[in-house]
């Protein structure tokens, strides 16, 4: 049996102030194209559908669109709420969708009863799981939940998986051992990690929640498909895609990735200012039109540099500024006793920290004859 997996459309999400709704409906249309092309059984849709609990009216329409038009073509869907949608809300009118073969997870109540599809080598039983949290689970357990692995544990527990025949369980969780990209939700200390080990009844497990494709243990068994576009900087170098599962007779499994192109890429740009704005960089690349994440790396901030370079890269997500030699653009730690050093050396300790060098003869001359006039001490003004 051939599945699709997919997860994390986050649809209705901002990138700063940038309305993504033509990029998502432009990916999903890839979707569709994909699933036209594979024919797959099912299509399993892993969590975090909109990428918050109330959408805006156009999110709840393109979704609407993109499943009309996966059941259409006759497959299965499934569809588990993550920990950015209303599990409420999604499973509003789920019982009518079922008609359509739309499959949505209900609000979790400690009852979760498979999906049971049939192929020539018999019984796949599809198990859907919700987000949820320790809190979600303990209602409807008798048995202690102190972490996220136990509430995932007792929920597994009470399907009474029957390891006979094949499994397949659709989740949104974050796995100990995924990594983890800027644009996801992060606890203090890793307290929502959930172990794999409790997912050891099933033939494979489909993941939402982490927004970089990826097997954990190195097994395929349990994967994380990823968001279909890029989020974040930190998935700038991502290669987003699609994942088509194979089940084949117990203990068969084949995946296999088909790359999703998008609308506009996410890129990050590394040079001078005059390096960025001259026309040879960028005249024969898709930099104007795509989200792109800056750094420069001259010496000086340049005045409105992000105002100026905009009018080249129309979506500037970031600016940032290289600091050659260590200098860092966020805090800055005084080495030594900074109460017993004099002004003109305690700024001299910030500079160095900040930009990586010392200051030059012409830089220091300039400080020293502001601290003279802050201090009062205007006969030395023009030291």
């Amino acid at each position: 049996m051939k599945f699709i997996h997919i997860s994390d459309l986050h649809i209705g999400k901002r990138l700063n102030e940038y309305n993504l709704t033509e990029d998502q409906r432009y990916i999903l249309d890839r979707i569709i194209e994909t699933v036209e092309k594979e024919a797959p059984d099912c299509v399993l849709i892993a969590g975090d559908v909109y990428d918050r609990t109330v959408p805006p009216v156009d999110a709840v329409e393109l979704l609407d669109e993109f499943l009309v038009r996966l059941s259409a073509l006759g497959t299965e869907i499934f569809v588990i709420s993550g920990n950015h949608d209303s599990s409420e809300r999604i499973a509003f009118g789920r019982k009518f969708m079922e008609l359509g073969r739309v499959h949505i997870s209900p609000v979790y109540n400690g009852e979760i009863s498979p999906h049971i599809l049939r192929d020539e080598h018999g019984e796949i039983a599809v198990y859907m799981l919700p987000f949820v949290k320790p809190s979600s689970v303990r209602p409807f357990v008798t048995e202690e939940i102190s972490s996220y692995t136990d509430a995932v544990k007792a929920a597994v527990g009470q399907m009474n998986v029957d390891t006979g025949r094949r499994n397949v369980l659709i989740a949104h969780q974050f796995i100990t051992g995924g990594d983890r990209t800027e644009s996801e939700d992060k606890t203090v200390g890793g307290l929502d990690n959930v172990d794999a080990t409790v997912f050891a009844d099933f033939d494979y497990v489909a993941l939402g929640h982490l927004h970089r494709p990826q097997n954990i243990g190195g097994s395929p068994r349990i994967r994380y498909s990823g968001t279909p576009l890029k989020y974040s900087a930190s998935e700038v170098w991502d290669r987003k895609s699609v994942s088509v599962v194979t089940l084949g007779e117990k203990g068969s499994l084949d995946i296999r990735e088909i790359p999703l192109k998008p609308l506009r890429d996410m890129y990050e740009l590394r040079g001078t200012f005059e390096q960025l704005m001259d026309k040879s960089f960028y005249s024969d690349t898709d930099y104007c039109e795509g989200y792109t994440n800056i750094i420069l790396t001259d010496d000086d901030e340049i005045p409105d540099a992000q105002t100026t370079l905009r009018v080249i890269y129309k979506r500037i997500l970031s600016l940032t500024y290289e600091k050659k030699n260590g200098g860092c653009d966020g805090d800055v730690t005084i080495g030594g006793d900074a109460g017993k050093m004099d002004p003109l050396e305690l700024f001299g300790e910030f500079f160095k920290a900040r930009h990586g060098e010392e200051m030059n003869d012409e830089e220091t001359a300039y400080v020293k004859r502001f601290i003279n006039m802050i201090w009062g001490n205007e006969s030395d003004a023009t030291d």
